[in-house]
This record gives structure tokens, sequence and C-alpha cells, in this order.
């Protein structure tokens, strides 16, 4: 007996399983159990995302027994890339990213990673950008570049050569409704889905390599407006409702579509980022917001870090 028409089958295909037709869904989280239940095929992490699995009473014995069996236990949940952050206290530091990003996986290589597997996350900035340049040319580290938010920080990226790049959709749509008297917006005209739309676009025109990994979503609709974009980093509470939504997942970009756009080509040196990156006032708010915030959370997961060591020792 037919189990149905192919258009009632295509209505009840749930919106994840249509965006992974267009898209690679990446799990935004710390959450290993997560990770597992949506199967994504890559996994991204920050500061706030693991200081947050850190405290979940379900992960006490895996802090206990430390970043080794971390390490082995990422290298089991996910199928291919893990992101790993560098400290944002470096963000302006280019030879200092560089050391520590080399150090950091010569740590996944000791527990059985290749670097292949592994993108380091750095920050945006001049420095951040040209320590991907570096790690990529130099080294074949793959790099990430996150905290990204201007058009001139993504043009920096691509000349950079960098591997991949995590405009923030979120955050941008959060900047318009703080400081505009506008406070909602369709999908496909939210500021933050506008930004990634131009990037990708700009990106695939002009040929160049680097990956666009749309990030920091608020809501399924920013997420379905993308549907196309190379990768698209969803956290777990918003996979869940892709995974319940039944509505029809349509490709809003294309490479093909990225080939008609009226958009010119432009090389930034270090000055003209500078000055470019500097009259996007969102851009410069969120870039340095995002890097004390990221700080922040980096120094309370060490201190609590800290204090299970010292526990370990007092014997308690």
């Amino acid at each position: 007996m037919s189990s149905g028409s192919p258009d009632k089958r295509r209505k009840m295909e749930s919106a994840l399983n249509q965006l992974k037709k267009h898209t690679v869904v990446v799990a935004d989280t710390g959450d290993f159990n997560a990770i597992d239940e949506y199967k994504p095929q890559d996994a991204t992490t920050n500061p706030s995302l693991i200081l947050a699995a850190a405290k979940m009473p379900a992960y006490q014995q895996l802090v206990d027994q430390a970043i080794k069996y971390a390490f082995n236990l990422l290298s089991q949940e996910t199928q291919s890339c893990v992101g790993s952050h560098l400290c944002h206290r470096l963000s302006f530091d280019k030879d200092e990213m560089v050391a520590k990003a080399l150090k950091l996986i010569a740590l996944y290589e000791e527990a059985g990673i290749s670097k292949e597997r592994v993108l380091i996350k750095l920050s945006s900035t001049w420095e951040g950008i040209q320590a991907g340049k570096e790690l990529e040319e130099k080294h074949g580290v793959h790099c990430n570049m996150t905290l990204l938010f201007s058009f001139a920080q993504a043009v920096a990226c691509a000349e950079a050569k960098v591997t991949l790049i995590s405009p923030f959709v979120g955050r941008i749509l959060d900047w318009y409704k703080e400081n505009t008297d506008r406070k909602s917006y369709e999908p496909h005209e939210d500021p933050g889905v506008v930004s990634v739309t131009k990037i990708y676009n700009y990106y695939k025109k002009f040929g160049y390599s680097t990956v666009v990994m749309g990030a920091s979503f608020r809501n399924t609709g920013e997420v379905k407006a993308l549907a196309g974009c190379d990768l698209l980093t969803i956290s777990p509470g918003l996979l869940a409702e892709l995974s319940q939504d039944h509505s029809a997942v349509t490709e809003m970009l294309s490479v093909e579509k990225a080939k008609a756009c009226d958009l010119e080509k432009v090389h930034l040196d270090e000055k003209t980022f500078r000055w470019e990156h500097n009259e996007d006032r969102m851009g410069v708010e969120k870039l340095s917001d995002g890097i004390r915030k990221f700080a922040a959370d980096a120094v309370k997961l060490e201190t609590m870090i800290k204090e299970k060591i010292l526990s370990v020792k007092n014997g308690q």
C-alpha cells in the first residue's frame, strides 16, 4: 500500500530535514547530549557555551576527568570538525594568537585528533584576521573567524583566505532593535540576514574559497531565510523548533543568484580596513562587546576549574 502522495510526504518532512538539503547544519553548543540528538555534521562552541555546559550537573564528571577525556568525547560525538576558541584576551596580539593556536593543535594531536578536524576560532579584529592568515598559510591550521559583524571584516577575512567565517546574525538584529525605533523585522528584512546574504553573495560572486557559516540566531525565521548558506550553526533550542516545524523551506541563497548580484570587488589594507570597520557603528560596538563578554566568561570558567583543582588537592 502506498504511504501517501509525494506532496503529502513532503509536507510531513520537518523544516530541519529540508534545511539540511540546502545547508550544512552545525550544532552551536557545548552540550554533547544535544549533539547526539540532532546529529549535526560539525559542532561549534564559545566560552559562554562551554561555561554553561560546565555548570550542568550531567557534565560534572566530565569536568572532573579533565580536558583529555573531553577531547576523546568530542571525537566520538561529531563526524567532522570541532571548533575551539582561543582566549579573547589575545584578540589584539597576532603573535600570541598564533603561538597559542599551535599549542592547542599539539594538544589535539596528542589526543589523537588531527588538525584537519579542528577549527581554531579567532576574533575578527585586524590582528585576529592576520593571525588566521599566518596559521592557514604557514601551518595548515584551519581557522574560523568569529565575532564578525561588518562587511569590512568579511572582506578582510576573504583576502586572508581563512577557512571559515561566522557572521553573527542575531547579535546584529539585537543592536538594531536596541539602537533604532524599529523593534521587529520580517526574516528577509532582518539586518543580520541582510548582512550574511551580502557577504555570501560577495564571496560566491568573486570566487573566494572562505566558507560562510551564519551564527547566533534569534529565531527560526532567520535560519530559514538563510537556507542555502554554506553552513548554519544553530542552538539546540532552535534545532528542536525546526524539527517540529513542517512548513516549507526554500533555498534562499545560491551561487547562481550570487553571480548575478550587483556587487563590486574591493581591497582592504590595514588602514582601509580600520577606517571602513570604524564607519560601521554596529560592527564596532558588537565586536568590542563580544570580546569583553567572551573574555569574562573565559575567566569564570578558569575560576571554576581552579576551584575544582584545589578541591581535589585538598581531598574534598
